[in-house]
C-alpha cells in the first residue's frame, strides 16, 4: 500500500471523464435521414451556443405534421439549412446518447448534412415534382 500514489487519483479521474466525453461524442446510437420542411432554426444557449431546430414531417397531404427536433453544432450546416428554409429537405442525423448536459445541444439528434428533395412522394408511384428555386429567391 505504501507504493500507491494518492496524487495519481485526480488525474486518473479527469482522464476517465475526458474518455467518457470523447466516446459519447464520437459514438452514435443511431444514424439516419428525415425528410420534411424546416420550420424553425435558432441559435440558443447561455454559454454553449448551438443551433436548435424543428422539421415538420408530413406523411400525407392534410395530415397533421409530426415534429422532429434537432441540434446543429456545425455552423456550415446551419448556413445550408438557413439557405433552404421553406423547401423540402432531407436531413442526415446522428443520435448521441449519454451526453450529460444540455451544453452539447438540447436534443439527442445532431444534424450533420442537408440535401434538398426535388420531388415529393405522395404514395408509392405518385410523385409531385417541386419547382426549382428561382434566381431571385436565392
Amino acid at each position: 500500500m505504501r507504493f500507491f500514489r494518492w496524487w495519481l487519483v485526480p488525474p486518473a479521474i479527469l482522464l476517465l471523464i475526458a474518455l467518457y466525453f470523447t466516446a459519447a461524442l464520437k459514438w452514435n446510437y443511431s444514424a439516419g435521414e428525415r425528410a420534411g420542411w424546416v420550420q424553425k432554426l435558432s441559435r440558443k444557449g447561455w454559454v454553449c451556443k448551438t443551433w436548435e431546430g424543428e422539421l415538420a414531417l408530413v406523411s400525407l397531404p392534410g395530415a397533421s405534421p409530426e415534429k422532429f427536433f434537432f441540434t446543429v453544432r456545425d455552423s456550415q450546416v446551419a448556413e445550408q439549412l438557413n439557405a433552404v428554409m421553406g423547401r423540402r429537405v432531407s436531413l442526415h442525423y446522428e443520435e448521441k446518447v449519454g451526453l450529460p448536459t444540455s451544453c452539447f445541444g438540447e436534443t439527442r439528434h445532431f444534424v450533420t448534412g442537408v440535401r434538398v428533395q426535388e420531388e415529393i412522394s405522395l404514395s408509392p408511384g405518385v410523385v409531385v415534382p417541386v419547382p426549382p428555386a428561382s434566381a431571385a429567391s436565392r
